[in-house]
């Protein structure tokens, strides 16, 4: 096992170690707020394995019940993965079981020919440079990084902006116009879902115009500020709005995002005519 950077408790260790035993896995990495020295009393420790054959659910329910009794096994509503409480630790530990060659195509897709989504459209490429290799069976995730280290594709920001700015408020079917025709319908459950559906684009478009690989959910305005060199104008006034005002003032809620919208244009250079 590879010696980690940071100091981690002996339980993650084992349990590194547990898994490094299954001849399939090549790697099990660390990552998230335990890596970044950001974690509190709510966070938990995230390992991602990554194995050329599924593992086994009683395989997996076996090593976790060496550290913990209370635990759901084989969940697969986001990635395929397993959810236990470390006992010892109070700490929640959540696997997920990855393919190589899963990950490997889906760089290729990101980093190479610059395919992107509506939101987060390099949060996988993020994980991986973040991630921490506590077993490396051959090297290959050393080498994987190594490859995700380079400087952020020009092509990529382009098709990031192209395809989330304009959804933003420049389109008939905009984000905003969806929430404008919610508050008319006074519908707060679709002010409340286009209202995150606009954060994740917008979000998407000011990391790949600040050329940092999506750093995902969590904390995003406070590592706006800590790490973002270029801001929309009235960033802060307007997050802070939105976050306050959408339960007392719907209609509110539209200004903001147009407000948002139109600085987040300014900042690319790219204000278009809303519709």
């Amino acid at each position: 096992m590879e010696k980690p950077e940071i100091t981690l408790p002996e339980e993650i260790l084992s349990i590194v170690s547990d898994f490094a035993e299954i001849k399939s896995v090549k790697t099990v990495a660390l990552a998230g707020s335990l890596v970044s020295k950001k974690s509190d009393v709510i966070s938990d420790c995230d390992l991602y394995v990554y194995t050329d054959k599924e593992i086994p659910p009683a395989l997996r329910k076996k090593i976790a019940a060496k550290y913990s009794d209370r635990m759901e096994i084989d969940n697969r509503f986001f990635e395929p993965g397993d959810e236990w409480l470390i006992k010892s630790l109070n700490l929640k530990a959540d696997i997920m079981y990855r393919s190589p060659r899963w990950i490997e195509d889906l760089l290729e897709r990101i980093l190479v020919k610059c395919e992107v989504s509506t939101g987060y459209s390099t949060c996988f490429w993020h994980n991986v440079l973040n991630s921490m290799p506590l077993f490396d069976r051959t090297g290959w995730f050393g080498a994987l990084q190594k490859r995700a280290l380079r400087p952020y594709p020009a092509r990529l920001r382009k098709a990031i902006v192209a395809k989330n700015l304009p959804l933003l408020n420049s389109v008939s079917g905009s984000y905003s116009a969806q929430v404008r025709s919610a508050i008319k319908r006074k519908d707060a459950i679709s002010v409340n879902h286009r209202t995150a559906a606009f954060l994740a684009s917008y979000f998407d478009v000011l990391f790949a115009l600040n050329s940092m690989p999506h750093p995902g959910e969590k904390r995003l305005f406070e590592l706006c500020f800590a790490e973002c060199g270029k801001l929309p104008k009235n960033f802060k006034r307007d997050m802070t709005a939105l976050f306050y005002g959408m339960d007392s003032r719907p209609e509110n809620t539209l200004r903001v995002l147009n407000s948002l919208a139109d600085n987040l244009s300014d900042l690319a250079g790219n204000r278009p005519a809303v519709a």
